[in-house]
């Protein structure tokens, strides 16, 4: 048999399952051992198996949680009587290829609940995942000496198993809930493919080296402060100024394109997210306060701001698309765990919008909205690709309006040739909604920006507007991020750039190196009229010899680096050095700072 589960009917089945439940497969219905989706998820559910295993044998107090397949490969929760850390990743990886070569088969049994609850009744990581469980017929998946609770699919026998690594020890909480005991995580990936796997471990070697957090550090761009609270992140001038920068970048693109800078506060009456849906479906994510004895909630979202400002006046229909947008600062409460760097904070500002639209608008808004994400992702150089994200389980709203937005974005997209991908029960719990994924440098795909269709709060806050015959009429709410949040596509920006900004946002443009102090007052000079253009620069005259200085300018990755001495100051010239085009030429100072203005006229988005 050349194949290791089915796919039927969207629903995939190793060859044990398949056996036990007399399922057949046609050749199209067939999952090949290759570097398809389904074919990976059934090798690292295996894998994560063979390293609990590992574990186990090494460690034989050990007791599992759970041992998922996640986009980034797999990891299994467990509780041990010491503490892990990646020097012990080595020797868990070699038991587990020792394991593997012994080619144990991957037995699939069915148990009735109370035996299971009787083998496991000493183990209180099983008895939780008993808890989420209703079916009174359970599986076990066995493998030599070791078994655990499993719903699959597996392969059928370890000898496939062959190409893997385990990437990092972590800390997570006990079923993902703060109020649980700290217990340990360990992530890994596995392949079929020998030569995949040493791609991927390549790739992330060169992911080591951009880690933005460690980048954050070293130019000085942002930092986080125990006094001040995790997931808070400190933006340094560096970092300040390259935000500011793109966020000046990015208002212009809003202007041109008709959309109207609005302001809403950061905290609401709490009434006003239980209208929204959000104190219902969201409430475990938002911080609450109370002011004069009435509830208040931090906003998580912008959304409903913007309503309350669509409500000041009377809209017409002449009026729309009417669109607002705002760098909107909002509060998530994220578990201590799941905070990385920028990419996962308590506080971050979105890139936010809200167009107001008719239903005959609303293809054409997606478009021009699309159209703004081909510009940026243009701008900076990513690859992008779409995916339409469908009902989730928690929802608001009727099945029918579910299926008739969906399908409006999809007919969107399809009449204008765009290609995607589904994500079924992505969506928010408000609406369908369409999500960017951008691919950096090293082949990394990225979650950033959204547009999501909305025609649930337009209802909920009883919003109109007027039509050509003076009825009114219920907008349609297209709620669209383009970066996603300003904290997170930096941190991606800093790993795709490697720290090397392009100009247009770099924090320093140009650092200035006076050959000795007679040549200050020139680099002081240039540096004013650099200012002048909006470039920032900053004179390196410390006390140092003349290579330490070129040297430290060029760690800090700055674009360009400009060595003025006696022959620039008598002919007003400046001798530069091009980090990115790694040349040095000599010019005068005008033609230099025409250079630059015409680089800076030419950056639009």
């Amino acid at each position: 048999m050349d194949y290791i589960g089915i796919n039927k009917d969207g629903q995939i089945y190793d060859l044990q399952t398949a056996k036990a439940l007399n399922i057949e497969a046609s050749e199209s219905e067939q999952i090949k051992a290759d570097n398809s989706a389904q074919a990976l998820e059934i090798l690292r559910h295996s894998t994560a198996h063979l390293m609990a295993q590992a574990i186990k044998e090494l460690h034989p107090e050990a007791q599992f949680f759970v041992g998922p397949v996640v986009e980034e490969g797999f990891y299994y929760d467990f509780k041990l009587n010491k503490q892990l850390n990646d020097d012990d990743l080595p020797i868990i990886e070699k038991q587990m290829k020792a394991l593997a070569n012994k080619k144990l088969p991957i037995e699939r049994k069915e148990c009735q609940r109370s035996t299971i609850e009787e083998k496991f009744r000493d183990d209180p990581l099983k008895q939780m995942v008993l808890e989420k469980i209703t079916d009174d017929t359970l599986t076990v998946y066995l493998q030599g000496d070791f078994e655990d609770l499993c719903r699959g699919p597996h392969l059928p026998n370890t000898k496939m198993i062959r190409n893997f690594k385990l990437i990092r020890v972590a800390g997570a909480y006990l079923g993902g809930d703060e109020e649980n005991e700290m217990i340990t995580r360990i992530y890994g990936i596995s392949f079929f493919d020998k030569q995949e796997l040493k791609d991927y471990v390549t790739m992330l070697e060169e992911a080591k080296k951009r880690d933005h957090r460690r980048l954050g550090t070293d130019l000085k761009l942002f930092t986080f402060s125990d006094d001040v609270g995790a997931g808070l992140p400190l933006w340094l001038p560096n970092g300040a100024r390259l935000r500011g920068k793109l966020e000046q970048l990015l208002y212009k693109a809003h202007r041109v394109r008709g959309y109207q800078p609005v302001r809403a506060p950061e905290i609401l009456k709490a009434e006003a997210w239980v209208k929204s849906g959000h104190y219902a479906n969201y409430k475990g994510n938002m911080y609450f306060t109370s002011i004069d004895d009435m509830e208040y909630g931090l906003k998580p979202m912008n959304c409903v701001g913007h309503i309350e400002i669509f409500k000041n006046d009377l809209v017409s229909y002449k009026d729309l698309p009417l669109k607002f947008f705002e760098y909107g600062v909002v509060h998530r409460h994220e578990l201590s765990g799941a905070m990385h760097g920028l990419f996962r904070v308590r506080e971050f500002t979105q890139d936010d919008a809200h167009i107001f639209c008719t239903q005959d608008q609303v293809k054409s808004v997606i478009i021009e909205v699309i159209e703004f994400v081909e510009s940026l992702m243009s701008f900076f150089g990513f690859k992008y690709e779409m995916e339409v994200s469908t009902k989730p389980k928690k929802a608001i709203g009727d099945d029918a309006f579910w299926e008739s937005t969906t399908k409006g974005i999809k007919d969107a997209l399809d009449e204008n040739g765009y290609n995607y991908g589904i994500d079924e029960g992505g969506g928010a719990f408000y609406g369908p909604k369409i999500d960017i994924k951008i691919t950096d440098a090293i082949g990394r795909k990225w979650q950033c920006g959204t547009i999501q269709v909305d025609m649930n709060l337009p209802e909920r806050f009883d919003i109109n507007y007027t039509t050509s015959d003076d009825t009114r009429e219920r907008p349609v709410m297209i709620h669209r991020a383009i970066l996603g949040s300003f904290e997170r596509f930096i941190g991606i920006m800093t790993e795709h750039f490697a720290g090397e900004f392009p100009m247009s946002i770099a924090p320093t443009g140009v650092i200035i190196v006076p050959i000795a102090d007679s040549h200050n007052d020139y680099a002081k000079e240039l540096s004013k009229e650099l200012q002048a253009l909006e470039i920032d620069s900053e004179v390196f005259n410390q006390n140092e010899s003349l290579n330490k200085r070129i040297r430290i300018a060029e760690k800090q990755r700055v674009p360009m680096i400009v060595v003025v001495g006696d022959d620039e100051v008598a002919n007003a010239k400046v001798a530069l050095r091009d980090r990115r085009k790694r040349e040095r030429s000599e010019m005068s100072k005008e033609d230099f700072l025409d250079m630059l203005k015409s680089n800076q006229t030419g950056d639009k988005i």
